[in-house]
C-alpha cells in the first residue's frame, strides 16, 4: 500500500469566487471528484483515501455554494453547465491538461457537462449515479419543497442550522457532509437548488451519444432519485461506457473493496493506449 499524501483547504479563484479543494496522493492517474446536491467533499474522502493508496492522485472539488467554497446568494450563480467550468479551471490552476472526472449524482452531471464542452481535457468518466431523465419527476417532488421551505421558511431554518452547525463532526466523512448540509443558511440552500433545477440538469442525449472519452458508471436498484434505468440507458448511449451494479446507495462508502477495486482496474486501463471495446458488462 502506498503511503498517501493529504492536502487539505487549498484553494483558487474563479469568476471572483474561491473555490476550495483537497488532495490525496501526488502521482498517477489524476482524478477529479465530486460531491451530490448540497453535499460537500467530505462525502467522498474515504474514497480518495483508497484510490490514493492504489497510486492514484485525487483532488476533490467542493464546488461553488457547497462546503468551504464561497456561497454568493443569487441563483444565477448556480448552473450545473457553469459548474463543469469550474472544474477545467480546477485544472488550469493545477497546471494539468486532463483528468478523469467523476463523482456522484450532481457530480455525475457536472462531469457528462465538462466532457461534451471540453472533451480534450477529460481522460475518462467515473459517474456514480447519475441524474437524467428518468429522475426528474421524482427529483422535482423532493427538491421543489425544499426550495419553498427555504424560502418561506427561514427563520425555523436559521434555528436548525444554527443548532446543527454546533453538532461535533465525527471521523465518518459522509456523515459529516450530510451535518454540514444541514447547517446550510437558508439563503444559500434557496439560491443553489433554485440555479441548479432551473437550468439544465444533464446534456442532451445527442451531446452524451458524442462523447467519446470511456466511462464507468456505477448505479443500484431502488432509488427514485437515481433511477437504475438512467445509468442503464447511460450506457447504451455512450461509445465506450461500462456498467458496474452496487449493491446500495452506501456500497462505496460504508463497504467499498468491491466497487474500489472495479474503479481502479478501470482507472488502470486508461493508462494504456485506448483499445476497442468488445462490449458492454454489467458486474
Amino acid at each position: 500500500m502506498t503511503p498517501v499524501a493529504v492536502e487539505l483547504d487549498s484553494s483558487f479563484v474563479h469568476n471572483g469566487h474561491r473555490l476550495v479543494y483537497d488532495s490525496f496522493g501526488t502521482h498517477g492517474q489524476l482524478v477529479v471528484y465530486m460531491h451530490g446536491l448540497l453535499l460537500d467533499s467530505e462525502l467522498n474522502r474515504g474514497i480518495a483515501q483508497a484510490l490514493a493508496e492504489q497510486g492514484n492522485r485525487v483532488v476533490l472539488l467542493d464546488l461553488l455554494g457547497h462546503g468551504r467554497s464561497d456561497k454568493p446568494t443569487h441563483a444565477t450563480e448556480y448552473r450545473i453547465d457553469s459548474y463543469a467550468d469550474q472544474v477545467i479551471a480546477l485544472l488550469d490552476h493545477l497546471g494539468e491538461p486532463q483528468a478523469v472526472l467523476g463523482g456522484i449524482s450532481l457530480g455525475a452531471n457536472v462531469s457528462l457537462f465538462a466532457a461534451t464542452r471540453y472533451p480534450e481535457r477529460v481522460r475518462g468518466l467515473l459517474l456514480e449515479m447519475p441524474v437524467l431523465e428518468r429522475a426528474v419527476p421524482a427529483a422535482a417532488m423532493v427538491f421543489v419543497p425544499m426550495i419553498l421551505a427555504a424560502y418561506y421558511g427561514r427563520p425555523v431554518l436559521r434555528v436548525t442550522s444554527w443548532i446543527v452547525s454546533r453538532v461535533p463532526r465525527t471521523r465518518f466523512g459522509p456523515l459529516n457532509s450530510v451535518l454540514n448540509t444541514a447547517s446550510l443558511k437558508p439563503r444559500t440552500m434557496a439560491a443553489v437548488l433554485h440555479g441548479v433545477l432551473v437550468g439544465p440538469v444533464a446534456p442532451t442525449r445527442e451531446q452524451r451519444r458524442a462523447i467519446t472519452s470511456q466511462a464507468l458508471v456505477l448505479g443500484h436498484r431502488n432509488d427514485f432519485i437515481h433511477p437504475f434505468n438512467d445509468a442503464l440507458g447511460l450506457v447504451a448511449q455512450l461509445q465506450h461506457g461500462e456498467l458496474i451494479q452496487a449493491h446500495s446507495l452506501l456500497e462505496l462508502r460504508l463497504r467499498p473493496e468491491r466497487l474500489t477495486g472495479e474503479i481502479v482496474g478501470f482507472l488502470a486501463g486508461l493508462e494504456a493506449p485506448s483499445q476497442p471495446k468488445s462490449g458492454k458488462r454489467t458486474a
